[in-house]
C-alpha cells in the first residue's frame, strides 16, 4: 500500500503482464535463499511511526499534506487518511545503544513535525485510535488524494462486493456498515521490524506467532471507537473487518481474511510462505514494470522485487514477513503490525525492545513449535488480549496462566536474556523492561483511557468526553514519560469544548416509536423517559414522522378515550425538517428559528441517528459563552 505507483485501472494484458513479474519474482527469490545470496551476518532493527493530526478543537485535521510540504524530509510519507502521517526510521545494527539511537531519532522526527504542526493550527497526537474521530472523518473527503489509495479503494470494494460492515462487542457494541475503506485509516500503529536469518526464517516466525498475545495485551492503547468502549486493542478487530474482502453468503465458506493471524504454524522457507500466500488471496493492485527481476539477478544487481512486494503490502498479516535490499544486499525480516502508537515514545520503544528481546532471546525448546504449542492457543490467545488485554488468561504451553504473570515470571527473563545476547547496553535493558513491569502493575494505555473516559462521561456529553480525553492524552505525552506516570484525569474545571457539527451535540441514544403503536403508548413513552419529541421510524430505522408534546396536546382526549384506538401514524408530522450529522450548529439553528420548531432529527443516509433540541442549543450557547 506504501508503493506509490499503482495502476488505476488494470486491463486484462497488463493485469497478466504484472503476474508474470510477480512469478519471475518469487523464481528470483528462490534462487537468491537457495544460492545463500540473502545477508545473514547482521541483524538490523527498524519501525514505522504513525500518527494523528488533530486541530485547534482536538477533531481530526485535514491538513496531512499541507503539513508534510512544510516538513521537508524523505523519512515521512503520507497514510490513507489525511489526519494521519508516518514516519519510516532509519534501520539500525542490533546492538548496544539500538535502541536509543532510533528513540533519538524519533524524538527528532516528532519534534520537527510538531513545530510544521503548529505552523498549521495542528497538533500531534501518539495513539491507537484517536477517541475524536467520528463517522463525518471517515467520509471520502478525508482520504489522503493519492492514486494508491483510491485505487485500493476500488480494488477493495469490488472484491467485497458491496458495503463494508463491522461489528464489534465489547462493553459496548458497535454494529455499523459503511461505504470506503476508511474505517482503515482509524488505526495507528507503531510497527516493528526485526531482520531475521533466512535459515532460521520458520523457527523465528512461529516464535513470533507464539509470543503474539501477551505481547499484545501489555501494549494495549485502543479501547475507544466512535464513542463506544469496545476491545482493549479495538484496532485489531477493526482493521480486519475494515478491508474483509469476503462475501456473507448461504455457503459456509473457509475463505481466509485477508487481515488475519494465520491458521497454522508455518513449514519452509520464506519462498514456500509467499507461494501459499499468493495463493490464497486475489491480487488488488499492479503496476507497471519494465524489466524482469530474474534478468536483474542475472547481470549482477540485486532486484527489488516490486511485484512481490506490492503484492506483500496488501495481506496483512499481523505479523508479516517482508523482502528488502539495503546497501546493495537483500534481508528478510519480520514486520510486527500489531503494536498500537503511543501512549508515549518511551513506552513504544519498551513494546520495542521487549519484542526484540523475546525474538532474540528464544529458548531451544520453542524451535519445534509444534511440539510445545497449539497453534490455535497461540491465536486464541492473541485475540483474548485483544479483547481484554494485560487482564487476559494465557494459555501457553498447555496450561492456564494470566498473561501479567506470564510476562513477569516467564517472558521478561527471556527479553532480558535476548537482549544481553545482543549486547544491549544494560541501562537501556533496565529501562525499557522496567516499563513493561511498571505498566503490569499500574495500568496500560487502554485501561488508563477506560478509567478516565467513565469518569469524564459521568460529567460531559460523549462528545466532550473524548475531547476531554484526547487533550489529557496530548497533554501527558509532553510532561511525562510512560503510561506507568499518567494519573487518573479528575481536572473538569479547565475543559472546554468547540463543537461545530450537530454530530457533537445531539442525542443519539433514542427513544423512538413505530408508525403502528397505539397513540396513548407514545404518550406513555414521553412520559416515561420525560422528553418532549419523539420520532415514528420504520423497520430500517428510517425517519418517517414526528410526534411532539404540543403537537400531541391536539389529541389529547382521543388519544385518553380506551374505546379509540389511535395510532401513531394518525397523530404523526409526516413532512419533517431534519438535518445531517455533518450539518454546522449556527445552520442548525438557523433553521430552527426560521421554522419555528424546537427540535431537529438527525439522519445519516436516511436514517435516524439523534436529536437535537432547543435546550441542547441553549446549552451549547451557554458553553460557548462562558
Amino acid at each position: 500500500m506504501g508503493d506509490k505507483k499503482v495502476n488505476i485501472k488494470s486491463d486484462d494484458h497488463a493485469r497478466a503482464n504484472f503476474l508474470s513479474h510477480l512469478i519471475d519474482d518469487l523464481k528470483s527469490l528462490e534462487h537468491m535463499f537457495e544460492n545463500g545470496m540473502i545477508e545473514d551476518d547482521i541483524i538490523r532493527i527498524g519501525a514505522e511511526q504513525e500518527f494523528c493530526l488533530v486541530n485547534e478543537q482536538w477533531q481530526p485535521a485535514k491538513n496531512a499534506l499541507e503539513i508534510l510540504k512544510e516538513i521537508n524530509d524523505p523519512h515521512f510519507t503520507t497514510e490513507l487518511a489525511r489526519y494521519n502521517l508516518e514516519i519510516n526510521l532509519d534501520p539500525v545494527k542490533l546492538y548496544e545503544d539500538a535502541f536509543t539511537v532510533v528513540e533519538d531519532q524519533i524524538r527528532s522526527l516528532l519534534k520537527k513535525a510538531k513545530s510544521a504542526a503548529n505552523n498549521n493550527n495542528s497538533k500531534i497526537v501518539l495513539t491507537g485510535i484517536l477517541p475524536t474521530i467520528s463517522k463525518h472523518e471517515l467520509e471520502l473527503e478525508f482520504m489522503t488524494p493519492k492514486d494508491r489509495y483510491y485505487a485500493l479503494n476500488d480494488q477493495l470494494k469490488e472484491a467485497r462486493g458491496g458495503d463494508f460492515r463491522l461489528n464489534l462487542l465489547g462493553v459496548d457494541e458497535l454494529s455499523i456498515a459503511h461505504n470506503s475503506v476508511m474505517f482503515e485509516a482509524c488505526c495507528t500503529s507503531f510497527q516493528m521490524h526485526l531482520q531475521i536469518s533466512p535459515d532460521d526464517f520458520m523457527k523465528s516466525y512461529n516464535w513470533a506467532q507464539a509470543i503474539s498475545g501477551p505481547v499484545l495485551g501489555v501494549s494495549a492503547n485502543a479501547p475507544l471507537l466512535l464513542g463506544k468502549e469496545l476491545w482493549s486493542e479495538t484496532r485489531i478487530g477493526l482493521f480486519q473487518q475494515s478491508i474483509d474482502t469476503r462475501e456473507v453468503s448461504m455457503a459456509q465458506s473457509e475463505q481466509e481474511a485477508r487481515v488475519s493471524f494465520g491458521n497454522d504454524w508455518i513449514t519452509g522457507n520464506i519462498v514456500d510462505y509467499y507461494k501459499k500466500q499468493i495463493s490464497r488471496f486475489k491480487t488488488l493492485l499492479t503496476k507497471e514494470i519494465t524489466k524482469s527481476s530474474f534478468e536483474e539477478l542475472k547481470e549482477g544487481t540485486i532486484p527489488k522485487l516490486n511485484a512481490l512486494n506490492l503484492v506483500n503490502g496488501t495481506i496483512y498479516r499481523w505479523n508479516r514477513p517482508c523482502y528488502g535490499v539495503g546497501n546493495g544486499k537483500p534481508h528478510i525480516r519480520i514486520e510486527n503490525r500489531y503494536i498500537p502508537s503511543g501512549p508515549t515514545i518511551t513506552d513504544e520503544m519498551a513494546n520495542f525492545a521487549f519484542w526484540v528481546g523475546l525474538m532474540k532471546g528464544r529458548p531451544a525448546e520453542f524451535d519445534d513449535l509444534p511440539k510445545v504449542m497449539e497453534f490455535k492457543d497461540a491465536k486464541s490467545n492473541f485475540i483474548r488480549a485483544a479483547r481484554t488485554g494485560s487482564e487476559s488468561i494465557m494459555s501457553w504451553k498447555g496450561k492456564a496462566i494470566p498473561l501479567d504473570q506470564l510476562v513477569l515470571n516467564e517472558l521478561l527473563p527471556i527479553s532480558r536474556n535476548g537482549l544481553e545476547k545482543m549486547q544491549i547496553n544494560k541501562e537501556d535493558i533496565d529501562k525499557y523492561l522496567d516499563v513493561i513491569k511498571v505498566r503490569i502493575s499500574k495500568h496500560t494505555g487502554s485501561q488508563w483511557m477506560v478509567k478516565n473516559y467513565r469518569n469524564l462521561k459521568d460529567r460531559l456529553k460523549p462528545y466532550d468526553a473524548s475531547v476531554a480525553l484526547t487533550a489529557a492524552i496530548h497533554a501527558n505525552q509532553q510532561s511525562l514519560s510512560s503510561i506507568g506516570e499518567w494519573p487518573v484525569f479528575h481536572d473538569f474545571t479547565s475543559f472546554k469544548s468547540s463543537p461545530s457539527i450537530i454530530d457533537h451535540i445531539m442525542t443519539s441514544d433514542l427513544v423512538t416509536a413505530s408508525a403502528n403503536d397505539l397513540g396513548l403508548l407514545t404518550l406513555q413513552y414521553m412520559k416515561w423517559n420525560n422528553i418532549h419529541h419523539l420520532p415514528v421510524v420504520d423497520n430500517n430505522e428510517t425517519l418517517v414522522g414526528l410526534i411532539t408534546w404540543q403537537h400531541l396536546k391536539q389529541y389529547w382526549d382521543q388519544v385518553h378515550d380506551s374505546g379509540n384506538l389511535l395510532s401513531a401514524r394518525q397523530i404523526m408530522v409526516s413532512n419533517v425538517i431534519s438535518v445531517e450529522t455533518s450539518t454546522p450548529i449556527k445552520q442548525a439553528i438557523d433553521i430552527m428559528k426560521k421554522h419555528e420548531i424546537g427540535c431537529l432529527p438527525v439522519l445519516q443516509d436516511a436514517q435516524l441517528v439523534g436529536i437535537v433540541t432547543v435546550k441542547d442549543l441553549i446549552l451549547f450557547d451557554n458553553a460557548k459563552d462562558s
